[in-house]
C-alpha cells in the first residue's frame, strides 16, 4: 500500500511539474486549443462591444457575464503558443516564436485590458464599458497587426 501511495504522490507530482506546452500532444492540439480559446473569447467580447456600439441592445447582466467570461479566458490560449508550436495551419506568424518577448507582452497587456473590462462591466456603466471596449480592442488589434496573418 504505501508503495502505491508513493507511486500516485510521484505521478502527481510529475504532472504538476511538466510545462503547460506539454498537454499537447501534436501541434495541431496545441492550434486546435488556442484557437478554441480565442474564439470563445472573441464571442464573449464581441457581445459586450456590440452592446458598447449600439449594435445590441444593452443589458448589463449580460455585458457583465460576457466580460467575465471573455476575462477568464483571455488567460488560456498562451500554453498553445510554446515551442515548437509554430508549425501546422494557422494564421499564426512565425515572428510569435522570433519575437516571443513582444509576444508576450501583447498577451499582458490585452489580459490587464480584458480585466478592466470585466470590472467596467461589472459596474453596469456604459460609458466605462464603452472606454474599456475600445482599449481591450486596441490591445487585440496591435496583436493582430504585427503577429497574426490575415
Amino acid at each position: 500500500m504505501k508503495k502505491l501511495r508513493t507511486f500516485v504522490l510521484a505521478a502527481v507530482a510529475a504532472c504538476v511539474m511538466v510545462p503547460a506546452s506539454a498537454q499537447f500532444a501534436k501541434v495541431e492540439d496545441a492550434i486546435k486549443y488556442r484557437q478554441s480559446s480565442f474564439f470563445v473569447m472573441q464571442q464573449n467580447f464581441g457581445r459586450v462591444a456590440g452592446m458598447a456600439a449600439g449594435k445590441i441592445p444593452f443589458d448589463a447582466k449580460l455585458a457583465a457575464d460576457s466580460a467575465a467570461v471573455a476575462d477568464f479566458v483571455a488567460k488560456l490560449p498562451w500554453a498553445g503558443f510554446g515551442p515548437g508550436m509554430d508549425k501546422g495551419e494557422s494564421k499564426a506568424k512565425p515572428e510569435i516564436w522570433s519575437n516571443k518577448t513582444k509576444f508576450d507582452d501583447y498577451a499582458n497587456k490585452m489580459q490587464t485590458e480584458m480585466a478592466k473590462l470585466n470590472v467596467a462591466a461589472k459596474s453596469g456603466n456604459l460609458d466605462s464599458i464603452k472606454a474599456a471596449v475600445n482599449s481591450t480592442g486596441g490591445t487585440c488589434k496591435s496583436c493582430h497587426d504585427d503577429f497574426k496573418n490575415k
